[in-house]
This record gives C-alpha cells, sequence and structure tokens, in this order.
C-alpha cells in the first residue's frame, strides 16, 4: 500500500523521496505500466487554483512530487509533512541513471533548437550505456499546429521511448502529455520544466544551499529579473506568504483545542 497523498494548495502530492520515486517507475516500467509524473511548486499552485481542469491534470497523474520548499514548509505546517523536495531537475539525472542501469530508451522534449541534444550528450557522458531514442525542440505554438503536432506525435512513436522528458513549462507541458500518453501508453513521461536547459548547461542552477534553504527562486531571479520579476515578486511571493500563514493558523487552531482540553 502506497501512503496517501498530501494535500497542500489543494494539491495532492505524494510523500515520496526522490529514490522512491525513481524505484516506482522502473517497477512500473518492468511490468509494462506506463505514467505521468507532475512536479507542483508555488507557482504551479497558484496556476491551478480555482481552474478545476488543471487540478484534474495534477491530481491524475501517477505521481506527484513537491518541487519547491515553500510546499514542503506548508505541509510540515499542517501536520502531514512530506519527505523533502523532489525536482525535475533532479529527476532527469536519477531516472537517466536508472534507465542507463535498466537499458530504458530516454526522450527529450522541449527546449530552444540544439538544447535537448546538448542535454542529451550531457547524460550520455554521465552514463555510459545510456540510449537517447530522439530529441525535439519544437518551435513556438507548435501544439496548435496541427501538422506540426502530428509530426511530433509521429516521431515520438517511431522512437518508442519509455522514458519521456517534456521540459515546456506548466502547464503546457502536462497538457500535451496528456495527450501524448495515448501514442505511448507503457512509457513515462516527467514534466520537467528547466531541467533540460539545466542538464544542457545552458541556463545555470542554484548552488546546493540556496536550493536547500528555499532560495532558488532568488538566484534565478537575480539572473533573469526581467522574465521573472513579476511571476516571483507580484505573484509567487505573496501567494507562498499566504500559503504558509494560512497553515500556521491551522497548526494553532488544532493545537488551542487540545491546550485547552488539558
Amino acid at each position: 500500500m502506497r501512503p496517501a497523498r498530501v494535500t497542500v494548495a489543494g494539491v495532492g502530492l505524494d510523500p515520496v523521496r526522490e529514490d522512491e520515486v525513481v524505484a516506482r517507475v522502473v517497477e512500473a516500467l518492468h511490468a509494462g505500466a506506463g505514467g505521468h509524473i507532475v512536479t507542483p511548486n508555488v507557482d504551479i499552485c497558484r496556476i491551478a487554483a480555482g481552474d478545476p481542469a488543471l487540478c484534474a491534470l495534477l491530481a491524475d497523474a501517477e505521481i506527484a512530487v513537491a518541487d519547491g520548499m515553500p510546499l514542503v514548509w506548508a505541509a510540515r505546517l499542517l501536520g502531514t509533512p512530506l519527505p523533502g523536495r523532489v525536482t525535475g531537475a533532479d529527476l532527469i539525472w536519477s531516472l537517466s541513471a536508472a534507465a542507463a542501469r535498466h537499458d530504458f530508451p530516454i526522450y527529450l522534449l522541449g527546449g530552444a533548437p540544439g538544447v535537448p541534444q546538448a542535454a542529451a550528450r550531457a547524460l550520455a557522458a554521465r552514463f555510459p550505456g545510456l540510449r537517447v531514442a530522439g530529441t525535439a525542440a519544437p518551435p513556438y505554438g507548435f501544439e496548435t499546429d496541427a501538422a506540426l503536432l502530428a509530426r511530433l506525435r509521429a516521431g515520438l512513436r517511431a522512437a518508442a521511448p519509455w522514458i519521456v522528458f517534456v521540459g515546456l513549462g506548466f502547464p503546457k507541458q502536462d497538457r500535451l502529455i496528456a495527450t501524448l500518453r495515448a501514442d505511448l501508453p507503457r512509457a513515462w513521461f516527467v514534466g520537467c520544466g528547466a531541467a533540460i536547459e539545466f542538464a544542457a548547461g545552458t541556463r545555470p542552477r542554484a548552488p546546493v544551499w540556496m536550493r536547500r534553504a528555499g532560495l532558488e527562486w532568488a538566484f534565478r531571479l537575480a539572473g533573469e529579473p526581467v522574465r521573472l520579476g513579476r511571476r516571483y515578486l507580484v505573484h509567487d511571493l505573496p501567494y507562498a506568504a499566504r500559503l504558509l500563514a494560512g497553515c500556521l493558523r491551522l497548526r494553532f487552531r488544532r493545537v488551542s483545542p487540545a491546550r485547552g482540553r488539558g
């Protein structure tokens, strides 16, 4: 029996470590079962809030893990702790390592032209024997172009990967995954955001200490202030503050009656 999901900001999250996610995917692939991994963070929870279709998209995924320290902190305040943060940027490495060991072919979808190919080279160099079945860097708006989408789907079917990393950002990547799963029902799809760019080395990732402290957003903001300023400072930070404050109030409400009875 797998543990029940923990609900944070209206999103169900699996209380699992990164190694447990990898083990579940390997077990499922050996059994011929596919799936979808989503990695919600504060921004994804904010976007999904109040949108039943996006909430359902997250809920329907076979594995959902917290890619964001505020969600880990919120779960702890609610008294339903998560083992820790599990990011798409880490899973691209750990799942590729498992793919090399078990001879599972992988596919990289997303990023600017040349980026998924660079990521494929970096992964193959790190994990000898890794089979990269294919890569794709589709142009902007491809998902609304029937011919481009059909071409992508045909290429993916021909490549027949077992693990597909889709780095297009939420909700585009996860809506696309919902479509592509019909073509490869036994494959695992990972909505991984900027992970392909991180693996390629075209976008730097925050130092480990900043990730552990929940400050990866500050590192990314410093590197891309124009693109990310409004998202982080106007939307995500206030949302995270409200989320944590709400969880703290719930915690005190639960503790106060208990003290009164004592």
